[in-house]
């Protein structure tokens, strides 16, 4: 690994903790304007200062993003469906000298193990980690899960591992029980968990105290924090679960002393 890919990893993944906080805002490339996100700018500022990495695509940062913020960017260069068709059927839609244009710290796409378009998804992984490693910018896999699948260990494992297999530099994937498994499965490729969909804030901290415990790096979330009723208190209350090491009780009165 070159210099220069480990630099951006290390603006991500933070050296003096070992781990990250990233804020994913990219869900309107599928979902449209969905709720949190309508005025991505409003959303999205307050949170900043508190975002290890950003996970967005190139369309949202050049309209709400200001070029000024000094947070690494992972770019969302996959896509081509949205939630009326078959979210499977992705192709590459940035190319990487935009993605080098943007400064992007890390591009990253959707890898769905088991859909109807597998083969395709994991091709374009392949594909990215080929442009990635000539520019040296670092792929985030991300083990994209329909709705139909069961969110298991064995699955995520297998999903995981195919992602690393491929060659990238980290995985985004959802917690489950045993998930030290699919860490495990991952060797030494760093593990992030996806938030999914909204849950109640304590059961968001305690989920991302479980996944630091069972070895995870990070986590990636997006709705559990943008759609709270506090959102900056909420990713105050994951950064000190994530970086500090609190308990969920002492990460949950952060959350609500923040209101």
């Amino acid at each position: 690994m070159d210099w220069g890919m480990k630099n951006r990893l290390s603006r991500i993944i933070k050296p003096e903790s070992g781990h990250c906080v990233m804020l994913a805002v990219d869900h309107g490339y599928f979902q449209g304007p969905t709720t949190g996100l309508r005025n991505l700018a409003k959303t999205v500022d307050p949170l900043l200062p508190y975002a290890d990495a950003l996970m967005i695509t190139r369309g949202a940062i050049r309209n709400w993003i200001a070029p000024e913020v000094d947070v690494p960017i992972i770019l969302r260069v996959s896509g081509g469906q949205t939630i009326l068709k078959e979210l499977s059927n992705e192709v590459i839609t940035t190319s990487i000298e935009d993605a080098i244009r943007i400064n992007a710290s890390a591009i990253t796409c959707s890898v769905y193990i088991g859909g109807e378009y597998e083969k395709e998804t994991i091709a374009n992984l392949a594909q990215l980690v080929d442009e990635g490693e000539k520019y040296g910018i670092p792929v985030l896999a991300v083990t994209a899960v329909g709705k139909d699948m069961v969110r298991d260990s064995r699955f995520l494992g297998l999903a995981s591992r195919v992602c690393v297999e491929m060659g990238t530099h980290i995985v985004k994937t959802y917690y489950t029980e045993n998930f030290s498994d699919v860490v495990e499965a991952c060797g030494n490729v760093p593990v992030v968990i996806a938030g999914g969909k909204k849950i109640p804030e304590m059961d968001a901290l305690q989920m991302a105290y479980n996944a630091i415990s069972d070895g995870a790096s990070g986590v990636d979330m997006g709705r559990n924090i943008f759609q709270s009723d506090n959102p900056v208190g909420m990713i105050q209350a994951v950064r000190s679960i994530v970086h500090d090491g609190n308990s969920v009780k002492d990460a949950y009165e952060i959350y609500e002393r923040s209101k």
